[in-house]
């Protein structure tokens, strides 16, 4: 008898491990430039998340389409290149959309070229993989990345402004916390969470030890 093949990563395991378990800020640390300089607010936070997910998944699917022509040594500077266009398509979208949310993130839109996140999945995923897998992967990994900054800006908004997407939350006799509006606040929440995230971490290593013994 011929040994079993073992089987790659499901579907949904594919999806849901840029969630969690490999979270591309709160577990990789990647792209945190942009987390700790636009989440002042949820708007930006959030139209910054869905920006960079709709170029990690155009970009995903591009890649893993045309990867057997690329040849090796010109790779990188394709993926660049396939990165960039998507950019600049999001850069228009967004600038005809808001102008202000435009003015807000400023020039972290076009940084997403060099988001290494973005590159890393090209590299390490899409190049390697099918369609329908870098599909996912970049759906995944690109909402855990939102989800990170969806974290980082609420507690920065609603700390230091007392509002939530432009909504008063407490009333006039509330008193702003300014530290949480400032670039300071943004590495104090961030920390906080990757504490979090460290402990929820720890707790469930050591229940599977525990079940384990």
């Amino acid at each position: 008898m011929q040994p079993a093949t073992p089987k790659g990563p499901s579907d949904f395991d594919t999806f849901v491990k840029g969630l969690w378990k490999e979270n591309p800020v709160m577990v990789q640390l990647l792209g945190c430039c942009p987390v700790l300089a636009v989440t002042i607010s949820m708007r930006n936070a959030l139209a910054m998340g869905l920006a960079t997910t709709f170029v990690l998944v155009c970009s995903n699917i591009l890649i893993a389409s045309i990867r057997r022509f690329v040849p090796k040594q010109v790779r990188i500077a394709v993926y660049i290149l396939v990165i960039a266009t998507f950019v600049t398509i999001v850069d228009y979208a967004i600038k005809a959309i808001s102008v202000d949310v435009y003015k807000a993130l400023g020039a972290f839109i076009a940084l997403i070229v060099v988001n290494c996140m973005i590159l890393g999945r090209a590299e390490a995923f899409a190049s390697k993989n099918t369609v329908w897998k870098s599909l996912l992967d970049g759906i995944g990994m690109g909402v855990g990345f939102t989800f990170a900054l969806v974290c980082l800006g609420s507690v920065r908004e609603i700390l230091g402004s007392g509002r939530l997407f432009g909504i008063d939350l407490f009333g006039p006799r509330f008193e702003p916390w300014g530290i949480f509006a400032a670039p300071s606040g943004g590495f104090l929440v961030f920390g906080g969470w990757l504490l979090f995230f460290g402990w929820i971490q720890a707790r469930k290593q050591a229940r599977l030890q525990g079940d384990a013994k």
